[in-house]
């Protein structure tokens, strides 16, 4: 990763030199205009509406449109005169307990790595904070635009969330929220229960983007020659009569869902300790075969060593005998 911006955490007299880096990044696939005869880029040019004249980017300047169409025109010099932070500082304005901050402020997140002399400083507000189980309310500005944000700690790097302020974010204000809706205790007995079936540990893992993936193999396919081939729509399931019934169909899947997950997985485990088994017998047969081999050729050696003994023997003994006949003679 390539850090975007270098400042410092400011926590009261203590400063915690960072670096800042995009915690985050997209993964869609980017297409570009073209000519589809030709597959040249399509360009364009900056064309002023009053003159018809194209315009170089130098003298460009930004403009805000008044409810009557008229246009103020902004300099460079009117920005240069609001009160934007440029300390590059993140200052910590207050701490908070994390369940307090509603997640629909969040707007942009970065991870945050300490400089070399800020290492200490930075493990010690990291574990403070950590233990805590609480959040700290932060100040910065990033790209032109003050901010407010939230300091937390995950897998033991700050991670810095950067939020919309209050009046960013839109009011719930629909019509059915003022209507009596009626929801009888069985109908909310069955979502209950189908939320409990649902039920389980977040892996994200679990998840893929399959358009991507699928816009991907058409891509591949394309620069291949080869013949693009459509993914297998899903399976529709049929429309229920009532809420009811409807709830009561989707509880039956879920579990259904389920077993056959864990059917899966339990054969998968059966399949594993089996072919462990199996080694372990193979193994123990190969052992037992070199094991009677051993034995048969340390018996084999002995009754050849012995044979050996006694010929030499009887040799000794003709010998000897031989040897007497000759004085007597």
């Amino acid at each position: 990763m390539r850090s975007i911006w270098k400042g410092a955490i400011s926590f009261g007299l203590v400063t915690i030199p960072v670096k800042l880096y995009s915690a985050t990044e997209q993964r869609d696939v980017a297409f570009h205009q073209v000519h589809r005869e030709d597959g040249g880029r399509i360009k364009y040019k900056r064309v002023c509406t009053v003159d018809g004249e194209e315009v170089p980017y130098s003298d460009i300047a930004k403009g805000y449109e008044l409810p009557t169409g008229e246009m103020v025109v902004l300099t460079d010099e009117d920005f240069a005169e609001l009160p934007l932070s440029t300390s590059r500082r993140i200052d910590v304005l207050q701490f908070t307990p994390e369940e307090q901050v509603d997640p629909i402020y969040f707007a942009k997140t970065y991870y945050l790595e300490p400089d070399a002399q800020g290492v200490k400083p930075y493990v010690l507000l990291r574990d403070a904070l950590e233990d805590s189980d609480k959040v700290a309310v932060v100040k910065v500005a990033l790209r032109q635009r003050e901010s407010l944000g939230t300091l937390r700690v995950r897998d033991g790097v700050f991670v810095l969330e950067t939020m919309l302020w209050p009046d960013e974010v839109r009011e719930a204000d629909f019509p059915f929220m003022d209507e009596d809706v009626d929801v009888r205790p069985q109908e909310l007995q069955m979502a209950s229960s189908l939320i409990d079936t649902m039920t389980g540990d977040f892996d994200p893992g679990e998840y893929k983007d399959r358009y991507r993936e699928a816009l991907e193999a058409v891509i591949q396919a394309k620069v291949e020659g080869r013949e693009v081939v459509a993914p297998e729509p899903a399976e529709e399931a049929p429309a229920a009569a009532d809420l009811l019934s409807a709830l009561r169909a989707s509880v039956e899947a879920a579990k259904k869902g389920r077993t056959d997950k864990g059917d899966g997985e339990a054969r998968t485990a059966a399949g594993s300790a089996k072919d462990g088994s199996r080694a372990r017998k193979d193994g123990a047969a190969k052992d037992g075969a070199a094991k009677d081999g051993a034995a048969k050729g340390g018996r084999g050696t002995g009754a050849k060593t012995g044979a050996k003994a006694g010929a030499k023997k009887t040799a000794d003994t003709k010998a000897k005998a031989k040897s007497g006949t000759r004085k007597t003679a």
